[in-house]
């Protein structure tokens, strides 16, 4: 988006130097990411950041006002509801757009967040090897607040475990092996030495859980949570029914707890008034069918990597929706095609990772990744066939 630095990385890119990176970015956890890597970061300007960072600012004076669970309540399905639920999300996620509006001016939009982990330990390494294999000015970072490698994996390390030894603390998730993020488990491990544990393995006594390290039965006493709890639902029955007993009161603490992916979610954002957020309302809450339906986009509420999102909505689609209060309509955002590649331009988007230290009073903005597409979702899996597509990062200007 810095016109003078994407002309000069496009001038100085060659195959040689992606191969290099994706050679060395690879070289810790051989195999360990599964989903494409764009050839190229974002590098972002101070004014869109602070467009980006201000927009975040409002959403979080949203979520502090007192009646905010209280606006949420229908979030959470009753059937994946955890008990002692914390005071707020340890972590969030918000999701930036760039994108175009009508009088052709470039501007973030957001399009989703969430209260829940992302790729926080990976992008550090990310950072590392970009900078190593490509040319970075000096004076752009993707660090926030004036954090680096160091103070950042010191926070990161803090909210996970608290004062709990970290033997005491896991990562969890649903075959961890399996998933497309693990990479992120690995350099969790790597950072802060919090061992990712498979819900399978959990043991349970009475309100306790424990699970087994090096032949020790070890007790879990907080559990830095990766699980989509709605993912659940789509196990094999064993694995349901060992889910369960997260409905039941346990003797542990959740960063960040499970309820806040519902309550900070796309179904948040119908509460949100502002300028770069757009405008969304809830399915059921309509008095009728928009006559310009094709610049709104249609998602479910409870779905996760954009399954199940319509993005050109038609008559048919919106009145097939049968249960209307799980579905939202969104105005639909202009992507700009902003990054210039050898080819046909990218769209680009943004995901800003907000921390929440226990004593703080708000969340603050940290890191963040980046994602490149030439298609019509934002997404990885959307991109097969294409080049400087994929995972990336943005570099901010300080």
């Amino acid at each position: 988006m810095v016109v003078s630095i994407r002309e000069g990385f496009n001038a100085n890119f060659t195959e040689e130097k992606y191969e290099t990176y994706l050679k060395e970015i690879n070289s810790k956890y051989p195999g360990a990411i599964e989903f494409r890597l764009a050839e190229t970061p974002i590098f972002i300007d101070k004014s869109f950041t602070k467009k980006m960072l201000s927009t975040c600012e409002s959403i979080i004076d949203a979520l502090l006002q007192p009646n905010f669970k209280a606006l949420t309540k229908n979030a959470v399905p009753a059937e994946l509801n955890v008990p002692n639920e914390s005071k707020h999300s340890d972590f969030i996620a918000f999701d930036f757009g760039i994108c175009e509006n009508d009088n052709g001016e470039i501007e973030p939009q957001l399009v989703e967040m969430q209260g829940f982990p992302s790729l926080f330990a990976y992008q550090v390494w990310h950072d590392e090897v970009t900078r190593r294999c490509f040319d970075v000015p000096a004076n752009y970072s993707t660090y926030l607040n004036g954090l680096n490698k160091e103070s950042y994996i010191q926070l990161l390390q803090e909210i996970i475990t608290d004062e709990y030894p970290v033997e005491n603390c896991i990562l969890l998730e649903i075959f961890p092996e399996q998933q497309k993020t693990r990479i992120d488990f690995y350099f969790t491990k790597e950072y802060t030495g919090v061992e990712t544990v498979c819900l399978t393995e959990l043991i349970k006594e009475g309100k306790q859980l424990f699970y087994w390290k090096e032949g020790n039965k070890i007790q879990v006493k907080r559990i830095y949570n990766r699980i989509i709890f709605d993912e659940i639902l789509h196990q094999t029955q064993e694995i349901q029914d060992k889910g369960k007993l997260f409905t039941e009161e346990l003797d542990v603490e959740w960063v960040p707890h499970p309820n806040w992916f519902y309550r900070i979610s796309k179904y948040t954002l119908p509460f949100i008034k502002h300028r770069y957020v757009p405008e969304t309302t809830f399915l059921d809450e309509m008095q009728s069918t928009p006559e310009d339906l094709e610049n709104y986009v249609l998602k479910p509420l409870f779905s996760f990597a954009g399954q199940g999102v319509v993005i050109d909505v038609t008559p048919k689609d919106f009145d097939a929706v049968v249960d209307k209060h799980n579905w939202i309509l969104q105005r639909k955002v202009r992507y700009a095609d902003i990054i210039k590649t050898p080819n046909e331009p990218a769209k680009a988007e943004i995901r800003i990772f907000y921390f929440w230290p226990k004593d703080a009073t708000r969340p603050f903005a940290t890191n963040n990744l980046a994602r490149l597409s030439k298609g019509k979702m934002i997404g990885v899996r959307y991109n097969a066939d294409k080049k400087w597509v994929g995972g990336s990062q943005a570099y901010f200007e300080m």
